[in-house]
């Protein structure tokens, strides 16, 4: 017998919509086959205000342009760069009418969740903590962490493969700020240094005189942005490596730009490489990065089934967790129902936002994000269900629950491991040591947002804040005992 219940969270299959790019002034005399062409749409890609403008005519007031000129002035930490794709899916006007030209139009652009964060403007930003006092531009210290140029050797097993420093298109909330994307006028971006045939050739060289790394990501930037001839000779140079069994491609393009991974000759090779790999039991998979539901479209679902049938053996989401963009349980398991049931991708990670500059508004506390873990659980299948994951610096991604002890009144966190990173080899206290990660300030009770507003020397401070909250943990471990 069928017995309907209520529940917080009602689930219901969503046909998949590509939403009408000529609604947009701009796009209004795009075919098919232009929009379809991968050319097109990286020649036509929103790089600053003023093609802005010619995209969306009337439609926007002239108050939204000088935010984001601001936004791009005084804080970010990435240029513009948004593919036609995913500008598309910003107020799509799928399931509505789209709002009238003007302050109706610009409300629903302010408030939407792709908007937020690949389009941010000065006042989406805090005020009163703009950036975390302990923000660093390589938040998760992946340069530190580089073997050789490139290439992070952060977990026992596995490494990242930084392939090169660009994207089809720039997230505002990018952990590799410091790398990726042009220079803004608040950051100078790092420069590698060596040629790429050189870089990779010493990335080869690490991992043939390293046997115990059996996982390679390979990422950037987006490997996207790698002319197709030669990531598939690097990725036929890895497949020789007898110790590598686990190739993951990152690439946001999947869904920010799909007609790249439909096109004839990337199809045809990724299946060259998968045949290999399966021939030589090596796994390969892609990860893509989805945030929000409305980018699910049927290209995005296209580009998705042509890879597993070119032989991947899986297609990947790791999204960033978000505030306004994806911080509700809705909102999430929204996106993955898309993600698991049109699109055959699964949901793997949602990670917490970094610490990078002026990124605070967008951050949630680790409590929120174990809220948001909880009320997301028994919906999907259990291999489809999303881990909310802290990556915390020196240790590495964690899921939210695993956290060792939680300092709430001051937002501090505290976390242990069981491995060292490739910088620990001498280091006898790194399993030892908890490392701690940052909640918001402004998530904090007013006494922990006061502590920090009143603190002059931060270092110090932080010191005295882990010494005495070691302490506390010992007293209370002898009042147990």
């Amino acid at each position: 017998m069928t017995t309907n219940i209520d529940q917080p969270y009602a689930y219901r299959r969503r046909e998949l919509i590509e939403p009408d790019w000529t609604r947009l002034p701009g796009w209004r005399d795009v075919t098919t086959a232009e929009w379809e062409d991968v050319q097109w749409q990286r020649v036509h890609c929103i790089k600053n205000v003023t093609q802005l403008r010619a995209l969306m005519g009337d439609l926007l007031e002239d108050r939204f342009y000088a935010d984001l000129e601001r936004d791009q002035a005084e804080r970010a930490t990435m240029s513009m760069l948004v593919t036609p794709q995913m500008m598309n899916t910003m107020v799509p006007a799928t399931d509505e009418p789209m709002p009238a030209a003007g302050p109706a139009f610009t409300e629903a652009f302010y408030a939407d969740p792709v908007r937020r964060y690949m389009l941010p403007v000065f006042s989406d930003r805090r005020t009163d903590w703009p950036s975390h006092p302990f923000a660093t531009r390589d938040s998760l210290h992946e340069h530190d962490m580089w073997v050789v140029e490139g290439l992070t050797h952060r977990y026992p097993t596995k490494v990242l493969a930084e392939m090169l420093p660009t994207c089809p298109q720039y997230c505002g909330h990018c952990t590799r700020m410091d790398l990726v994307g042009n220079s803004t006028p608040q950051f100078t971006k790092l420069k590698l240094a060596g040629k790429p045939v050189d870089r990779y050739a010493a990335m080869l060289d690490y991992l043939h005189r390293t046997p115990g790394v059996r996982d390679v990501v390979v990422s950037g930037g987006d490997v996207a942005n790698m002319p197709w001839k030669n990531l598939e000779g690097f990725l036929d140079k890895l497949l020789e490596i007898e110790t590598v069994r686990d190739i993951r491609l990152a690439t946001k393009a999947l869904m920010g730009l799909p007609q790249h991974w439909l096109q004839e000759d990337v199809v045809e090779g990724v299946a060259r490489i998968s045949h290999k790999a399966r021939a030589r039991g090596v796994s390969v998979a892609i990860h893509t990065h989805v945030n929000s539901v409305q980018s699910v479209t049927p290209l995005v679902a296209k580009a998705a089934t042509a890879m597993l049938d070119a032989g991947v053996r899986n297609v990947r989401n790791q999204g960033v967790l978000m505030r306004g963009v994806n911080d509700t349980p809705e909102q999430l398991l929204d996106l993955c129902f898309a993600l698991q049931d049109e699109a055959m991708i699964t949901p793997y990670y949602f990670y917490m936002c970094d610490m990078i500059p002026f990124s605070e508004h967008w951050r949630l506390s680790l409590k929120e994000a174990q809220e948001l873990q909880h009320a997301i659980m028994g919906y999907l299948p259990g291999f489809a269900t999303p881990r909310i994951v802290c990556d915390v610096p020196f240790v590495g991604k964690r899921w939210v629950h695993q956290v060792e002890s939680y300092e709430t009144e001051h937002g501090m966190s505290f976390w242990r491991k069981h491995y060292r990173t490739s910088i620990e080899a001498g280091d006898e206290q790194a399993l030892s040591r908890e490392y701690v990660y940052y909640d918001p300030i402004y998530t904090l009770p007013q006494a922990g947002q006061d502590w920090w507003r009143s603190t002059t020397d931060l270092q110090a401070s932080h010191e005295a804040a882990l010494v005495g909250a070691s302490a506390s943990r010992a007293a209370s471990a002898a009042d147990l005992g």
